[in-house]
């Protein structure tokens, strides 16, 4: 880590983190032994104590194996939205040394099917209102959660390390389908440790959870940071500003991780402002930039400065983070503990100095240990700086003076919708599906809310004939609502190279113009 780094670096932070040997489940279960009659979480109204929450996690684990027979590194697949049946869901199948799958509740069938066949997942966890998308694909058991009832024997102990596999949520990228990042124990307990350090989230702590469990966002600083300090996670099953202030001001909620649309519908929904949300002493997100204006505006309403981070799920989240002494804004911070970071020309990978734009590349023990099945993208995405392996984000950045990163630009095609990312390359192969499609390109669009919305510029087949409107209601039936396209435009052709390569970048830099 350069120097320059150090000169922000909060003064009760310790520089190192020095972690137990814990598996993913032991937070539960440590937890449970030092507050077993504590709320756990709150949810709709009801408090689920971590006893409870221990007893339900060991019953699905006891399920999974004796049932379904689970074996230790199998894949589950867990299907669920926001509510304490994630949490006993995803212990559940730590507890049996199992590998959770957490996908989002909005795929629809034929995504779920990439997901069981590419990680080999025989096991799915869902709720009522998704199950029926499993119909017809390769399952031999489906637990829905609204049904379940845990009969029968404990679970075997466990016999997991903390280097093996235990968690693996699925990016995508330029080339197409979605691959699995491969987390163990250790990778994810360094940033959950370390988010509960950084942002001091302690017993006392009461978090309210908006941000999707399936992303690691909300994932690991909501749900996991909470629960390794033994803290309450007050939990919103879908995001509505209204009711997560109504949750602030009821429950005192003093920590909230969000992706900065959840502030800008808060800051502008009059209701809200009229809970009292003096409690939060730690707002956190990351995924896209703050708006300066609306950082402004809620430190002036409850003179809680905005932090900002970066992170991948690559990276099972932080790798930089602002220091909460002296954010900055639309910034991602510096690296955390143990990470270090670099800005480098992307073709010489020769290191850059401050203010000059190149790739933004990473190393730190919270990096994932491959991708399912994809070893050459794998290897492929690292590059030897120094003698030293760093993971290579594919953002463009810069450095100031103080050592503090900044995103500029992409190297890949990625679309930032409210916080999602969005693979043009995934949505384009599904959009060739359709009968009336010669050429497809997809690409970002500006949108006052959600920053980025989809778009898709589209050239009919010879004699074919299709509304954009029917285009995007088959594409909605096709894929997550997130990722569909929002808007349409037709073209007689899509610009090409001389080698008849897809210019994608010219119809972005236009849409932007």
């Amino acid at each position: 880590m350069q120097a320059r780094y150090w000169t922000h670096w909060p003064s009760d932070m310790p520089r190192s983190l020095a972690l137990p040997a814990l598996r993913l489940h032991d937070l539960l279960a440590r937890a449970a032994s030092r507050f077993p009659d504590k709320p756990a979480t709150v949810f709709q109204g009801a408090a689920l104590s971590y006893r409870e929450l221990a007893a339900r996690a060991e019953a699905l684990a006891g399920h999974l194996q004796h049932a379904c027979g689970v074996r230790k590194g199998d894949r589950v697949l867990l299907d669920l939205q926001n509510g304490p049946d994630f949490i006993v869901a995803l212990f559940g199948i730590l507890r049996a040394d199992a590998v959770a799958v957490p996908v989002s509740p909005a795929n629809v069938a034929a995504e779920l099917r990439h997901y069981l066949e590419d990680c080999g997942a025989r096991v799915a966890i869902a709720e009522r209102e998704v199950a029926s998308r499993f119909a017809g694909l390769p399952l031999d058991h489906l637990i829905v959660m609204d049904e379940f009832r845990a009969v029968g024997k404990p679970p075997a102990p466990s016999a997991a390390l903390p280097d093996d596999l235990c968690l693996m949520p699925y990016t995508s990228g330029s080339t197409g389908q979605p691959k699995g990042c491969m987390h163990t124990h250790a990778t994810c307990l360094h940033n959950i440790a370390g988010s509960a350090v950084w942002k001091h989230v302690t017993a006392d702590t009461v978090a309210l959870a908006t941000a999707p469990f399936f992303h690691v966002t909300g994932l690991v600083h909501s749900f996991l940071a909470t629960v390794y300090a033994g803290g309450t996670i007050v939990i919103q099953r879908r995001w509505d500003a209204l009711a997560a202030a109504e949750l602030v001001e009821r429950h005192r909620c003093t920590h909230w991780d969000n992706v900065p649309t959840m502030v800008v519908d808060l800051l502008s929904h009059p209701g809200a402002l009229e809970h009292d949300l003096s409690s939060l002493t730690w707002i956190f997100g990351g995924g896209s930039a703050m708006p300066e204006a609306i950082a402004q505006k809620l430190y002036d309403l409850c003179a809680v400065r905005y932090i900002e981070g970066y992170g991948m799920t690559e990276t099972i989240s932080q790798t930089h983070i602002n220091p909460p002494q002296n954010p900055k804004k639309q910034c991602l911070g510096i690296p955390t503990f143990d990470t270090e970071s670099l800005v480098v020309d992307p073709e010489t990978f020769s290191v850059l100095g401050p203010g000059e734009q190149g790739e933004i590349v990473v190393r730190g023990p919270q990096l994932l240990k491959g991708y399912w099945n994809r070893e050459q993208a794998f290897r492929e995405s690292w590059a030897e700086i120094d003698g030293k392996p760093f993971f290579r984000t594919g953002d463009l950045g810069r450095t100031d003076e103080d050592g503090y990163f900044y995103i500029s630009d992409r190297l890949k095609r990625m679309i930032n919708a409210a916080g999602y990312k969005v693979w043009p390359a995934e949505i384009e192969a599904t959009m060739y599906q359709h009968p009336a499609i010669k050429e497809c390109c997809i690409i970002a669009s500006p949108d006052a809310r959600r920053g980025e919305t989809v778009k898709a510029v589209v050239v009919l087949k010879p004699g074919a004939a299709a509304s954009a409107e029917e285009i995007l209601d088959w594409a909605r039936g096709r894929m997550a609502a997130y990722k569909a396209p929002r808007l349409l435009a037709f073209a007689d052709a899509l610009p090409r190279t001389a080698s008849g390569k897809l210019m994608w970048r010219a119809l972005q830099d236009a849409e932007f113009k």
